[in-house]
């Protein structure tokens, strides 16, 4: 089989940018996992759902989950609130026990822009589940 020049430069411009699209996907991706949020000193907002679920879009939870800040600005409150969510990411409809977490600034004196780690706790029949989250924290006074 004899291969036209046309050919080899087609194929060989495939194979470049599969290869240069599979990295930057991947870089993307590595990225996905990090959000962001901007508070004004006093303020509270709700960040994010927090559920556990099955397949059969069954809670697997055996309380609220907890949430603990293990390293962040000072000044930032992290709390979660009991709370019926609906989980619409997995197709799912009703309402199930889970938890609201929300996010508050207090005594915040300057402008700062830091990164906080989140370790998110849910209790289930089987033990606990730990998840970390990282957000990016913008603050003004």
């Amino acid at each position: 089989m004899r291969l036209r020049p046309n050919s080899i430069v087609a194929l060989g411009s495939f194979v470049l940018a599969s290869f240069l699209t599979t990295g930057i996907v991947n870089a993307q991706t590595i990225q996905a996992d990090v959000r962001n949020i901007v508070l004004k000193n006093g303020e509270t907002t709700e960040f994010g759902d927090l559920w556990l679920i099955s397949r059969d879009c069954k809670s697997l939870m055996m309380g609220t989950p907890e949430v603990e800040v293990m390293d962040g600005p000072p000044g930032v409150v992290v709390e979660v609130r009991p709370a019926k969510v609906v989980p619409r990411g997995l197709s799912c409809a009703n309402p199930i026990a889970g938890g609201k977490l929300f996010m508050a600034a207090k005594a915040v004196e300057e402008y700062s822009n830091s990164t906080m780690v989140l370790r998110i706790t849910y209790k289930t029949r089987n033990g606990d589940r730990q998840f970390g989250q990282h957000v990016k924290v913008t603050l003004f006074p």
